[in-house]
């Protein structure tokens, strides 16, 4: 296979790149403003940088060229989305694995729900939400990942997942967890077809994050 990873100078973002690289043979198309001075390749015959914005539909399409599956690693900006969702349909690539928030259905019940409320904001939630319904609405065969408060332990890779309209549970997750579930859904799209799924680590349900 090969991966468009866009925003792949994130953290999680780095952490896929890693795996993949680790533990298959899939070719990697790395997108990211100035991502020539932020990512460094380290196997030349598997990597591949483009420079650029997801605003930018001729370079969003040119970095989908022979691509089979598209990790974003940020929703918060509605005219990236659009664009990349909209690059994608013209391209005939279908696969789209989406970072997003939690509470964006309004799931997240008691304390902890109020908690992140008012911790993200009302608006920054609304605007995951509008461009969670742009790939919701979209003809993609889309994974939504509503990824709870993220901290890193190097292997920790445990995850819980909750479906949409079920009552989110956990209040953190390691970033290392959430690179193994991309991991996850990337060696088998069909598993996780047109789902939005709240991501937690086990046993975590509380007021707030332990490092808050």
């Amino acid at each position: 296979m090969k991966i468009l990873i866009l925003g792949a100078a994130g953290q999680i973002s780095r952490l896929v790149t890693q795996k993949l690289l680790k533990e298959t043979n899939h070719s990697l198309v790395l997108f990211a403003r100035n991502g020539s001075k932020r990512i460094k390749i380290s196997n030349a015959s598997r990597e591949e940088i483009i420079d650029g914005d997801f605003t930018d539909i001729n370079i969003v399409k040119k970095a989908l060229e022979g691509i089979d599956a598209v990790y974003l690693n940020d929703l918060n900006s509605l005219a990236g989305v659009e664009t990349v969702v909209d690059a994608m349909k013209d391209c005939n690539v279908n696969i789209l694995i989406a970072a997003s928030i939690l509470g964006i259905y309004g799931e997240v019940p008691g304390a902890f729900g109020k908690w992140n409320e008012r911790m993200v904001g009302t608006a920054g939630i609304k605007r995951q939400r509008q461009a969670a319904d742009i790939v919701e609405n979209s003809s993609l065969d889309y994974t939504i990942l509503r990824l709870t408060w993220l901290y890193n332990q190097r292997g920790n890779e445990a995850y819980h997942l909750t479906q949409k309209g079920e009552p989110f549970v956990g209040a953190q997750v390691a970033r290392e967890a959430v690179a193994q579930l991309i991991f996850d859904i990337i060696e088998n799209p069909a598993g996780y077809a047109n789902t939005s799924i709240g991501v937690s680590e086990p046993n975590t349900n509380w007021s707030k994050p332990s490092f808050y």
